[in-house]
């Protein structure tokens, strides 16, 4: 690749991976090109976005390689990616009253986790089971390569899901839609 008077050329290239399992099916597909659609949002031309690049990639890994349930998928690239851009939620103590017991509430407004007597004054609180507390700070603190590598009931993937398309579309400050 080398850089003309306006633009980049490429003088060759060779592919490393073509993700053909996303090619055969439809609803893995659709998760790829709305991730595609959110990484064109929040990159720039020029951009170093090396960290954001490997967490596409091995997105896309996971969707084609794997029988991960898709919106576990979804809900980890959002909430990493938000992470990536400097709106990491807070998930070591109550944002309020700094009470390290007994977050079992995440505040959309206030950036990460709450106690129960904070959480009654913030409207944006959604309460959250142990399992979604602990997928939630494993998301924010896992190793990339190991980012994928756990699963939720759907209990807690349903609030996980809610939580991360609420924070993600307040962070974004647009709906993203999964059509």
């Amino acid at each position: 690749m080398y850089k003309g008077s306006n633009t980049y050329n490429i003088n060759s290239c060779e592919t490393i991976e073509v993700f053909y399992n996303l090619r055969m099916d439809l609803d893995k597909l659709k998760y790829a090109a709305h991730i595609t659609k959110i990484i064109g949002d929040v990159t720039r031309e020029n951009q170093n976005s090396y960290k954001i690049l490997q967490l596409y990639l091995n997105t896309l890994y996971t969707l084609s390689e794997t029988n991960k349930n898709m919106d576990l998928v979804l809900s980890v690239f959002k909430l990493r990616l938000l992470c990536i851009m400097g709106f990491t939620p807070r998930i070591n103590e109550c944002v309020t009253c700094k009470n390290k017991e007994e977050q079992i509430y995440f505040s959309i407004r206030d950036n990460g986790f709450k106690c129960e007597a904070c959480s009654r004054v913030d409207k944006s609180c959604i309460s959250m089971h142990d399992g979604t507390k602990n997928a939630i700070k494993y998301i924010v603190m896992a190793p990339s390569k190991k980012l994928f590598s756990f699963n939720l009931k759907d209990e807690s993937l349903q609030e996980l899901n809610l939580i991360v398309k609420l924070y993600f579309d307040e962070k974004m400050e647009k709906e993203y839609k999964l059509y």
